[in-house]
């Protein structure tokens, strides 16, 4: 799953640019798997992994776009959704498809007030043990995400309460907490790899 999507970005971008740009997440399970020697690896700056992503404000009770955005709004504080309850925040970018993942939605729960990460996950119907495991084990809250395998997309639907994240909190920015995402499946994978 994992080796086998990183791979392939490696080896798609070994030939049209030579060096691979990979951050210190995917360097080092790139090189834990020899999938690409150290000197073939360049080092994006830290921030820029969404340099790229197409983002999308939309009204959650239509999900009508409200507004296209630019990379400059992931620098906001997460707090924007909960002054914006009525918005979501819709992204998609090359390292969610590079792990199997469509686009991530961002909200805050109108009766809880939490933050729900919503996406969907490229995985086979048989993991469904090994998923909620890794959510039981990584999450800190009691049923703090929803699973449904979505036969039609062949896709898992998860959702799941970012407050519930170890390293979340509300002074972070929109930028850090798809970044908290990432990790989140990132770790999903290797763990489900590695077991």
């Amino acid at each position: 799953m994992l080796q086998k999507r990183l791979k392939q970005y490696i080896d798609e971008t070994k030939e049209s640019e030579g060096a691979v740009p990979l951050f210190k997440q995917e360097r080092e399970y790139a090189l834990k798997y020899g999938l690409l020697d150290d000197n073939e690896i360049t080092f994006p700056d830290a921030d820029s992994r969404f340099q790229e992503a197409y983002i999308e404000r939309c009204d959650k009770e239509t999900e009508e776009l409200i507004s296209q955005e630019s990379r400059i709004f992931l620098d906001r504080p997460i707090t924007y959704l909960k002054e914006q309850k009525n918005e979501f925040v819709f992204l998609e970018s090359v390292w969610f498809t590079m792990i199997g993942v469509e686009a991530v939605s961002l909200e805050v729960d109108d009766v809880f007030g939490k933050y729900d990460a919503m996406l969907g996950l490229k995985l086979q119907k048989k993991y469904r043990s090994q998923i909620e495991r890794y959510l039981e084990e990584s999450l800190e809250g009691e049923s703090s995400y929803d699973l449904l395998f979505n036969g039609e997309d062949g896709l898992w639907d998860l959702n799941f309460t970012m407050n519930d994240l170890r390293d979340f909190n509300e002074r972070q920015s929109i930028l850090s907490a798809y970044e908290l995402i990432y990790e989140f499946l990132f770790n999903l994978l290797q763990n489900m790899e590695e077991a």
